[in-house]
């Protein structure tokens, strides 16, 4: 199970909303999608004009050089420089990298603006895919008002060492919420009660030292207790 196909096989016509789009890996293929509009997010300016390069002017795509969080206003966003180059993947506004800087690692900071999902009053949202590398939880803070009256299924990159007690607190949230959260392993659907930290979200949080634990596990899928069933009927188990 990935991202793409676990949103083509729960999609409903209506808005997708992509966080994290960087240049567009995901916003192309979900704009084709039948009946989908999309609206990405990219905070950082260089990935945003390369973003704009590849699906500006696209029918049904709307293009946000902001990023998401619970607050409205500006918030820095840090981007790890390693070896000269700049690591746009990691750019995050929950983490400053100070304590990776070293004789290889730099930090390139900026200020974005900011602004909450729940401000733009859409009426429709039936997909969310977030990648905000620490800052998911925020994200969906400020999109509760969303959540409740759309209840969109979910695709969420959560990882302990871009911020740490995230694969529980996000969980959480959307318990709350009447969400189910899983994760794809072997081919089956698990439950977050399974997944052991310590061997699948182990990964160093320094952009120069390239280590994980195998298996890695960062893809986290949710979808409201109403799609229950239709979402278990993806995989066995």
């Amino acid at each position: 199970m990935d991202e793409l196909r676990f949103l083509r096989a729960l999609h409903r016509p209506g808005t997708v909303v992509d966080v994290g789009a960087h240049d567009g890996l995901l916003t192309l293929p979900l704009s084709q999608l039948p009946g989908a509009e999309v609206l990405a997010f990219e905070p950082l300016p260089e990935a945003f004009r390369r973003l704009r390069a590849a699906c500006g002017g696209l029918p049904g795509v709307t293009l946000r050089p902001e990023a998401l969080g619970d607050v409205a206003g500006t918030v820095p966003l840090s981007v790890p420089v390693l070896d000269g180059v700049a690591q746009e993947q990691w750019a995050s506004t929950s983490k400053s990298y100070a304590a990776q800087e070293s004789a290889r690692v730099t930090v390139r900071r900026l200020d974005v603006p900011a602004i909450t999902l729940d401000s733009l009053n859409l009426p429709g949202v039936t997909a969310m895919k977030l990648d905000a590398e620490g800052g998911e939880y925020e994200v969906l803070r400020g999109a509760l008002g969303t959540l409740r009256r759309c209840r969109p299924v979910l695709t969420l990159e959560l990882e302990e060492r871009h911020r740490e007690g995230s694969t529980w607190a996000v969980p959480a949230f959307l318990d709350a919420l009447d969400y189910v959260t899983c994760f794809a392993l072997h081919g089956a659907w698990q439950p977050m009660a399974a997944l052991h930290r310590p061997s699948m979200q182990r990964a160093s949080p320094d952009p120069a030292v390239f280590a994980a634990s195998d298996p890695y596990v960062f893809n986290f899928y949710a979808w409201p207790i109403e799609r229950d069933a239709e979402a278990r009927a993806l995989l066995p188990g």
